[in-house]
């Protein structure tokens, strides 16, 4: 019997809940680029007999010097040119995945996709074991989080999403993934749920910081290069949330109504390089789009992620957006964690499934293939081998001494979350060059967030509070902390050294006091912090999403009680997001910004590094800091009740973040992209040129494209080789001009022709250089045709604009360095 236990087939039409009647990929007139009119309904599918046909495998042919065959065990370094090619890989999963469920009885390939139910085995997730012990497949263990392995001990605490977008750093993006792959195969995960890529469309939405950023390209490379690393680690990366899950708020209950060009060029984009990445599965989100809900939107899981897209592996369900048995035809491949409520027994999979086989209502031909990607992702990633290691862990009873093995997984990976946390930290504000400290006699520490915990780090259950420094948000997207190194306790140690005197006030409330104290002293640091998190887990009245974007605890008035009495007031920011900073900013006595995010364990030692200049700053803003909060494109969305479906209209559009600030030529306070150093650097000698003497088998296509034609409907159309190779390489210099050695972040922008209707000036590449004092670097960015498109609603395909498309290399996207264009048809 099937773990979970029978249910008569005859329950099912009341267990049918929602779905969609999705029209094919060519029928433009559902999904054209105009907003869609606002739905308070559910669009659903009927329960009847359904024909199948499985999207082919890739067969495109490998182009030496651009697409090397490869393995997610070796993916090409970091910065190279190539574009990894898994085609074989998958191809060769596939085959042994088919040849393991040949003989696998209807109910066994079923199991395989239907998670035995919450809290039941040790992982938050976990699919059965097939046969006798697992003989015939052992079952997958999925856990949480984006950020380490979550309710395990001995594991690290890695920066979040957001401080790792903020490096704006390949190298350090993959090495995190890196690691954070090796620790979750040692404690014996299957499957890590993460990276996640939701794009920072609301400033108060609860869980940007898991994700990286408002931007759809610095989404799409951090999850690109966080995926290689990961897999490269040899667990097997989830790329969520598919799709538009932009809010906290009535999540499970709001339509997010988003038009068909917007969909395309920023909130997919991100689940595209992920698949260009090798990802090995994928999970829906618990809204409705346009309607229907995510994990049963065939539109979207079916015709854009496994057709254009090429995606090979698997779609599995947030915990409990499963919504009907008939979601399995309109593309969901497991149902997570397997019961329909947690703990209910009962299951949209599991035997309804069987049944719907059974009766021929769900072709066996789709469950093969939904038992076949799942598997075959098990094999792509190395999972059979005799030495992967077993769960030795246990989510739902750490303290368990018989299934919590104590495994330590850390290695030195302190090293790498210390690096970053300093690489994302932005200097926003640095007068007079108050910063970096050099030897100060005196300084003062004020804040909450300045210090540790009254009660350690994991005093509140998934971080579901504050107290003391923050370094991560709240909810599934979490860790425990192992230790956490708080400013307070990583300045004094800095501080021994240089003789200074310490000294410091926690109370956030006592303003008279914190500004006496300050009095007199070199420096006086003010730290504040702002929290979000998962809706499940309501802080201050916060319920997930941040009510406003003020600092919390009194950080306002604390800042000017301070700086009415101290000269070199320094403010450091630990915030899951934007803050408006207005009421204190431009107070002359406040002579430097820190924007800190979210830095993980390390949190203390990385700001103390940063402070006192062994780390010279080079993060630059993930997202946009407006003067004002309605200065935003986008608010949250409240109301709703019982059973309301919310509707959420991405009217906006494309006008996303930045995208906004220039279309209605809005003044940010502090610019996406920016960040300032303790040096200068300046730019020089742009130059673009089309990359020649490129073998290709796909002649026409580029020749169509170049014509202004768009891309054709076809399997993978999206993420063709020939559309991603570079086609231009755009180079110059940059010098740095002062006195001490740094990293600065070259940014390039598009700026499209009115023909295109797109915002004023689009990101499309981004490096980091680090440079000697008086010393130049030679910098190269490239672009491809996919860079150069936009997408096409009619023809549903990607093609260039008419007309001349501007390029603007800068050091964020309204500090334009160089300018140049590039033609491809007049």
């Amino acid at each position: 019997m099937h773990p979970l236990g029978p249910l008569l087939f005859l329950l099912i039409p009341a267990l049918q809940c929602t779905s969609q009647e999705a029209p094919g990929a060519a029928d433009t007139a559902t999904f054209s680029g105009t907003a869609p009119v606002p739905t308070e309904t559910v669009i659903t599918v009927p329960i009847s007999e359904y024909s199948f046909s499985a999207f082919p495998l890739p067969s495109q042919a490998p182009i030496a010097g651009v697409s090397p065959r490869t393995d997610p065990k070796k993916p090409p370094p970091v910065g190279s040119p190539f574009i990894p090619d898994f085609t074989k890989a998958w191809h060769g999963a596939y085959h042994k995945a088919k040849e393991r469920i040949a003989n696998f009885t209807i109910d066994e390939k079923v199991a395989i996709g239907t998670g035995v139910g919450w809290s039941v085995g040790r992982c938050v997730g976990n699919t059965p074991p097939i046969g006798d012990n697992g003989t015939k497949f052992p079952g997958l263990c999925l856990e949480d989080s984006p950020l380490g392995v979550r309710f395990a001990d001995f594991v690290t605490a890695f920066p979040s999403g957001i401080n790792t977008a903020a490096t704006w750093n390949r190298k350090l993006i993959r090495r995190r993934g890196l690691f954070m792959g090796r620790e979750n195969v040692g404690k014996g995960v299957n499957v890590a749920l993460g990276p996640m890529m939701n794009i920072g469309r609301l400033a108060q939405g609860g869980r940007n910081w898991e994700g990286f950023g408002a931007d759809p390209f610095l989404a799409g490379e951090a999850a690109y290069e966080t995926i290689l690393g990961m897999q490269e680690g040899g667990v097997q990366a989830c790329a969520k949330h598919l799709i538009n899950n932009e809010q906290e708020h009535f999540r499970t209950q709001e339509s997010s109504d988003v038009d068909d060009r917007t969909q395309h060029e920023i909130y997919a984009h991100p689940f595209l390089r992920s698949i260009m990445a090798g990802v090995a599965s994928i999970m829906c989100s618990y809204n409705l789009i346009n309607g229907t809900y995510a994990c049963e939107n065939e539109k979207i899981m079916d015709d854009i992620i496994k057709r254009e897209f090429g995606f090979q592996g698997y779609i599995m369900s947030d915990w409990s957006a499963t919504h009907s048995t008939i979601s399995a035809i309109t593309g969901l491949d497991m149902t997570m964690p397997g019961d329909i409520t947690f703990g209910s027994g009962t299951s949209y999979f599991g035997p309804n499934l069987s049944s719907y086989v059974q009766n021929n209502t769900i072709p066996l031909a789709r469950l093969d293939d939904m038992a076949t990607r799942i598997i075959a992702a098990w094999y792509l990633l190395h999972q059979d081998a005799e030495d992967f290691p077993t769960t030795n862990f246990d989510a739902f009873n750490p303290a368990s001494e018989v299934t919590n093995e104590h495994v330590d997984v850390q290695a030195d990976h302190f090293e790498v979350v210390r690096k970053i946390g300093a690489a994302s930290t932005v200097l926003l504000k640095n007068t007079d060059c108050a910063l970096p400290l050099t030897k100060p006699r005196s300084i003062l520490l004020v804040g909450s967030d300045a210090g540790p915990a009254k009660i350690g780090p994991n005093h509140f259950a998934d971080q579901g509070g504050v107290d003391g420094i923050l370094a991560m948000g709240w909810g599934s997207g979490t860790a425990n902390f192992t230790y956490l190194i708080s400013p307070l306790e990583a300045i004094q140690s800095r501080a021994r050294k240089n003789r200074t005197s310490v000294s410091w006030i926690l109370d956030d409330y006592d303003t008279d006091r914190a500004g006496n104290m300050a009095i007199g002293k070199s420096a006086a640091l003010v730290f504040i912090s702002s929290d979000s998190g998962e809706d499940y887990i309501t802080v201050d009245g916060n319920e997930g999403d941040r009510k406003n974007l003020t600092a919390w605890n009194n950080g306002d008035n604390m800042i000017l009680a301070v700086a009415a009495q101290n000269n070199n007031t320094i403010v450091i920011v630990h915030s899951v997001g934007p803050l408006i900073v207005e009421p204190w900013v431009d107070h002359p006595n406040v002579t430097a910004v820190l924007w800190a995010g979210i830095p993980g364990q390390e949190a203390g030692n990385s700001i103390t590094d940063v402070l006192y200049g062994d780390w010279n700053p080079s993060g630059r803003l993930p997202y946009t800091i407006a003067k004002q909060a309605s200065d935003y494109s986008a608010q949250l969305v409240l109301g709703g009740e019982g059973s309301d479906i919310l509707s959420i209209p991405y009217t906006e559009g494309l006008n996303v973040d930045y995208r906004h600030f220039d279309s209605l030529n809005i003044t940010p306070r502090f610019e996406f992209g920016f960040g300032l150093s303790y040096t200068n650097f300046t730019y020089s000698r742009l130059h673009i040129g089309k990359i020649g003497h490129q073998g290709s088998t796909d002649k026409k296509l580029e020749e169509s494209w170049a014509a202004g034609n768009a891309t054709p409907i076809a399997q993978g159309s999206s993420t063709a080789l020939w559309l991603h190779r570079p086609l231009f390489n755009v180079t110059f210099e940059v010098e740095n001009t002062g006195s001490v050695w740094g990293g600065d972040i070259p940014q390039l922008y598009l700026n499209m022709p009115p023909s295109a209707a797109e915002p004023p000036s689009l990101l499309k590449g981004f490096t980091n250089v680090e440079v000697l004092p008086g010393e130049k670097k030679t910098v190269s960015i490239t672009l491809s045709r996919y860079d150069l498109s936009i997408w096409d609603t009619v023809a549903q395909g990607w093609r260039t604009p008419n007309g001349t498309i501007g390029v603007t290399v800068g050091t964020s996207s309204r500090d334009a360095r160089l300018q140049g264009n590039i033609t491809i048809i007049d």
